[in-house]
């Protein structure tokens, strides 16, 4: 199971984050790209980071809104939206390029990945903007019971796809992630982390309807929750970081 963290977070002055102790512990970090958050200064300081310690570095577009940080779904006209995902994913895109660092993956962030998991058309349109970016970037998609379903929906992008669970989020009875309206929605405690950790392991998450089976490859952990290093450091010792 590979780690995933969303990072580059800050913007300007303002520090979101722990990203110099958080980098060594994860396998890909999910770079925000001037929508919710991120400069290019942030995004060149942290894909230089990335590349320090051979961290995989992915795009993490979403909603431009800094003031609610991605994390309310907006309305409006899809078109615009794809090109605004376009634009977010080419400005890290280009920054990487001339550090001598390649993208290896696109996570769409907050809002936006919870509407795409409730709206499969939109899940379609924003992959095949991804794969008109860049087709051998890797698609980041939610693992919920829908997995086969979904993949089957993606495959004529092209895309190669990684499913995803979640460790420091609960979940609800659907599969899919409780909303953080929820007060228990996010995991704080690192050893209700871990414990949370151990069942995803073993392909099982529990829900308000019952235990749920989870197919994933990669394990996310939010770079601005406030235990991320705590929990990061746990999970680690439960999922030793291959060399």
């Amino acid at each position: 199971m590979l780690l995933n963290c969303d990072m580059g977070e800050s913007y300007g002055p303002w520090e979101k984050g722990d990203d110099a102790a958080v980098m060594p512990l994860v396998d890909w970090a999910n770079i925000a790209c001037g929508g919710h958050a991120g400069d290019p200064d942030v995004m060149a300081r942290t894909l230089a980071l990335a590349r320090e310690h051979d961290v995989r570095c992915g795009a993490h577009p979403g909603y431009a809104d800094r003031r609610n940080f991605g994390r309310v779904r907006r309305e409006g006209p899809v078109d615009s939206l794809i090109h605004e995902i376009q634009a977010q994913i080419g400005a890290l895109q280009a920054i990487a390029k001339s550090l001598g660092i390649v993208l290896h993956h696109v996570k769409p962030h907050g809002a936006l990945y919870l509407a795409m998991m409730d709206d499969e058309a939109l899940m379609v349109r924003l992959a095949e903007a991804v794969a008109a970016v860049d087709s051998s970037l890797v698609f980041v998609v939610q693992a919920t019971p829908d997995r086969k379903r979904h993949a089957a929906s993606l495959a004529h992008t092209g895309l190669a796809l990684a499913f995803e669970a979640f460790a420091d989020r609960t979940y609800a009875a659907d599969g899919r992630l409780q909303a953080r309206s929820n007060p228990s929605a996010v995991l704080h405690d690192p050893e209700l982390v871990a414990n949370h950790v151990q069942s995803l392991l073993q392909g099982v998450v529990d829900t308000p309807g019952g235990p749920l089976a989870v197919d994933a490859e990669t394990l996310c952990v939010h770079g601005d929750n406030p235990a991320a290093y705590a929990a990061l450091t746990r999970i680690r010792e439960l999922i030793p970081r291959v060399s």
